[in-house]
């Protein structure tokens, strides 16, 4: 296990998609160090930066753990690209975390800031805190999201949560903002809590399911039917009745709508298309 702390606290954003565990294979502390990172608009070596140490702890043979201690919000694409092994942070992180992750982990003890996951192809992202804004979701002007893998965020999350998402499944256990699942082609996004207005704009599949409040329903979605329960995945299910939206038919979409009919009594005029 390779240790990572921060030597002081960050003023200006560090560029840091050296700190991943295809990056450390192999490395000894002392090389591990001397990878170069951007503070700002200078490149300086990371041993400048960060603490670099190796515990004695038994791994599963070519794998990699890193955790690191500290605050980490300034701190940018840790885990950028990453294959494999495990990456554990105690404490808050910065933007474009895991992003296009293939493989491996990450755990987050903390927040983290906008783009986690984006353009994802494998691996699981956890978040015990919050998430920010984008979750999962490209970069302005891309229209390919994520690909595979798993994010789970016990907390909140902000807009345009797995945006351009063609698979996957995404975990939210808190709330989520406005737009969720944004021109979805696939995949799962879950919201445990509540929901802001339009989920699901221009989705053209896959599915959507909110256990919370959702505020209303887009116009260009239609009512199907009621579901008693609906499989999150293999080891979650939620309980209905669920009412079944289909859209968005703007975009003659086909996606999957699940509200909670318990917690949306608002939504109770939509029965009478049935």
């Amino acid at each position: 296990m390779i240790l990572l702390q921060p030597t002081r606290e960050f003023r200006f954003p560090v560029m840091a998609e050296c700190i991943s565990p295809d990056v450390f294979q192999g490395k000894t502390p002392r090389e591990i160090g001397a990878l170069q990172v951007w503070e700002g608009n200078k490149q300086k070596a990371l041993e400048s930066l960060f603490k670099v140490e190796e515990a004695t702890v038994e791994e599963t043979v070519g794998d990699v753990t890193l955790e690191i201690v500290g605050d980490l919000r300034k701190v940018r694409r840790i885990g950028s690209g990453m294959n494999k092994g495990e990456i554990i942070i105690k404490g808050d992180v910065g933007i474009h975390l895991g992003e296009e992750m293939k493989g491996g982990k990450i755990i987050v003890q903390g927040d983290a800031e906008s783009w986690v996951g984006s353009m994802m192809k494998g691996g699981t992202i956890e978040i015990l805190g919050n998430a920010g804004d984008y979750l999962a979701a490209p970069y302005r002007g891309c229209v390919t999201g994520m690909k595979g893998g798993k994010i789970i965020v016990h907390g909140s999350v902000g807009t345009e949560a797995g945006a351009h998402m063609e698979s996957g499944m995404i975990k939210i256990f808190g709330n989520a903002g406005e737009f969720a699942g944004l021109r979805m082609h696939d995949g799962a996004i879950y919201v445990k809590g509540s929901c802001m207005e339009r989920a699901g704009a221009c989705m053209m599949n896959g599915k959507i399911v909110i256990e919370g409040h959702l505020e209303s329903v887009l116009p260009t979605f239609s009512i199907d039917l009621f579901r008693r329960k609906i499989k999150i995945d293999t080891s979650e299910e939620v309980e209905g009745p669920l009412y079944v939206f289909v859209g968005d038919l703007a975009e003659n979409g086909s996606g999957k709508l699940y509200v909670s009919k318990k917690n949306n009594p608002q939504l109770s005029c939509y029965e009478k298309f049935l």
